[in-house]
């Protein structure tokens, strides 16, 4: 009963996405406030349905009712509650219903608090919403619907890949989808930008909000995706750019573009074009990601599904929107009024800059990503782009965009001055010089890349220090004038000082990790003892344990520092005979922002395990870089202006004037 429900949910949230694609455009059209109101209603009920849906085979999954598919397939009675609830994301079905869910609930969102938009801004953005949720409805109902019956249930379910039992699936998926699906608001402001033919300062405010929440979330989806892969599969790295790792990159790449040509645009009511263009471009490319998980032309530990099936209505539905959305662009972008100019040498300038290098960065993975499957399809031959490709292209476009970070806080709006902005930041310089310097002749004058990008990395941190430290004027104030500066800064400068500065601690982890990290690969037997960047680690011994649904291995380990013992470790083995398959389990040891890394291989009818090693200097960094410029999305997020947004129109007694004021 609870499975045909939550179908049925479905099916009228599909009706009520159908009635809010059509009624409200209609309204808008007509100037009908009435039909207009229908999207607001319409969207929140859809959410209801939508979420009752999700809660139907989320307790499907808890209960452990094998006479649905979905959960045979992906369930096990034996199977920890916590990895119940998120096996229901843990397939294609479930997780293309939370997709929808966050979609709903996006859509619901700015129901409930874009009530000081235009009406018909309003109307036309949640159309434009459903007109996606509309499709992949569709495509869930008629290619992946989670609620199928079998005929004679089966006792026990075949249990949920080991390799996705594991914390990282609770929070990786649903911040990667709010992020993904965060820009369908973007994307739906656009259309609705371009279907009115107007677009100004008002609107990049109304927008900016929802674009900061989604490249917030799927900031911290990448991040926690990463160190996922980097504590679960065994590998000891962190990225690998893989097809889908880079189809989750290339939106925030883009998207990253899109909050600094927003600001200018709502500084200036300039680039509008551009940004209009970026918004559409960044949901395109977390349509192509879903494309690339869901129909199987890849082959990757992140893929889903290989039903051509799917796969061909996923790419209809990516051609629908995204050609669908060009051409609109395309035919309406001309009447869009430009707005004002500004010098080359300004903050708008700077931010062009941004733009132009992040684009390209982004087209460099694109090409990088998507040639090799073109090519097969073109000619049928298979080809690999790697690791090489993407690190001698993105690398020298991101070298120049970091330098330039520090100027462009620096530069005043319209006309700036370079010379000033470069005095301000010589204390930056020096320091960042000096660091270069002093880190080269540490390495015994080898190699000067890594010394020059953490010089780089310092140069980023300290021009993010530097322009708050102007702007409180401290050292130019006295101490107490300076706090209540600093404390009346507006919340956006601060979740600007703080996202830059991220950005330079994740650089400054990236580059000690992958310069200066040790590895030992041996094979091991009780008492021996192996040295790893200064460590001592000696192996002790091997038990047997039995988890809730697996058999497990545990090797136990004893890191020794100069002689004394400094902690345990323990990775291990886990056999899930239900799947027949088994998984590796890392054990970290943190000292500081470094980690001490060990993962099993085999192990020998001689007692002798096979064993990785890793000592990896500062690789914490790698991550807390990316939560902190979450967080100063988070604070920008919060600031006055972007919660308050543009003024409410004035209700007026008469409904001709109530028209005049939406419109």
């Amino acid at each position: 009963m609870i499975a045909e429900a939550g179908h049925f949910a479905l099916v009228l949230a599909l009706a009520l996405a159908l009635i809010q694609s059509v009624v409200p455009v209609i309204g808008a059209r007509l100037r009908d406030p009435a039909l207009m109101n229908v999207a607001r209603s319409t969207a929140l009920v859809q959410f209801v349905f939508t979420a009752f849906s999700f809660a139907a085979l989320t307790w499907l999954h808890v209960t452990s009712d094998f006479s649905v598919v979905n959960v045979y397939e992906n369930s096990h009675s034996l199977k920890p509650m916590l990895y119940k609830i998120t096996g229901v994301w843990g397939n294609h079905e479930g997780s293309m219903l939370l997709w929808v869910l966050i979609l709903a609930l996006f859509g619901a969102m700015v129901a409930a608090f874009g009530n000081n938009l235009p009406r018909s801004l309003r109307a036309h953005v949640l159309a434009a919403q459903a007109w996606v949720g509309t499709a992949f409805y569709l495509f869930i109902l008629a290619t992946s619907n989670p609620f199928l019956r079998i005929a004679n249930p089966p006792i026990e379910g075949r249990d949920l890949n080991p390799i996705l039992q594991d914390i990282g699936l609770a929070i990786h998926p649903p911040m990667l989808y709010l992020g993904y699906v965060g820009f369908s608001i973007s994307f739906s402001f656009a259309v609705a930008a371009l279907i009115e033919g107007r677009i100004d300062a008002a609107w990049a405010r109304w927008v900016r909000p929802w674009t900061l929440m989604a490249w917030i979330f799927l900031t911290l989806g990448i991040a926690m995706g990463s160190y996922w892969a980097y504590y679960e599969l065994g590998w000891g790295g962190w990225w690998f750019w893989d097809p889908v790792e880079n189809a989750s990159l290339m939106p925030w790449l883009a998207g990253t573009a899109l909050l600094h040509s927003a600001v200018v645009m709502e500084k200036r009511e300039a680039l509008k074009v551009w940004t209009i263009l970026l918004a559409i471009l960044t949901f395109s490319l977390s349509l192509l990601g879903t494309f690339l998980v869901r129909s199987g032309v890849l082959t990757s530990v992140h893929t889903f599904a290989s039903d051509p099936t799917r796969g061909v209505f996923i790419l209809l539905i990516l051609c629908l929107f995204i050609g669908g959305s060009l051409s609109l662009y395309a035919w309406r972008a001309t009447a869009l009024k430009q707005g004002g100019l500004f010098a080359p040498i300004s903050r708008e300038g700077a931010l062009v800059l941004n733009n132009l290098l992040l684009t390209t960065a982004c087209a460099t993975v694109f090409v990088g990503t998507l040639y090799p499957l073109a090519l097969e399809v073109l000619t049928g031959e298979k080809i690999s782009v790697g690791a090489p490709f993407f690190n001698l292209t993105f690398a020298p476009l991101f070298l120049p965009l970091l330098i330039a970070v520090p100027f462009g806080t620096q530069l005043a709006w319209k006309r700036g001055d370079l010379l000033g902005a470069a005095q301000r930041l010589t204390a930056a310089g020096i320091v960042s010089l000096v660091t270069i310097a002093v880190l080269w002749a540490l390495v015994h004058g080898g190699g000067t890349f890594a010394p020059l990008m953490i010089g780089v990395a310092a140069f980023v941190i300290l021009g993010a220090l530097t322009d708050l430290i102007d702007r409180a004027q401290l050292f130019r104030a006295p101490l107490a004038t300076s706090y209540s500066r600093a404390r009346g800064l507006p919340r956006s400068i601060w979740g600007a000082a703080f996202a830059h500065a991220g950005l330079g601690i994740a650089l400054i982890g990236i580059v000690c990790e992958t310069t200066w990290n040790s590895e030992n690969i041996s094979t091991m037997r009780p008492k021996d003892v192996v040295t790893v960047g200064g460590y001592q680690v000696r192996l002790d011994d091997v038990t047997q344990q039995q988890g809730p649904n697996y058999r497990e291995a545990v090797t136990h380990f004893t890191v020794m520092l100069d002689g004394k013992t400094i902690g345990a470790m323990a990775p291990s083995k886990r056999s899930f005979s239900t799947r027949g398959m088994s998984t590796s389990e890392a054990a970290l040891l943190t000292r500081g922002v470094s980690q001490l890394y060990i993962s099993l291989g085999d192990s020998s009818a001689d007692g002798s395990v096979a064993v990785r090693i890793y000592h990896k200097p500062m690789v914490l960094l790698i991550w807390l870089g990316p939560v902190l410029m979450a967080l100063g999305g988070f604070l920008s997020l919060t600031d006055r202006r972007l919660r308050v947004g543009a003024p409410k129109p004035a209700k007026a007694a008469k409904t001709s004037g109530a028209l005049q004021a939406a419109e």
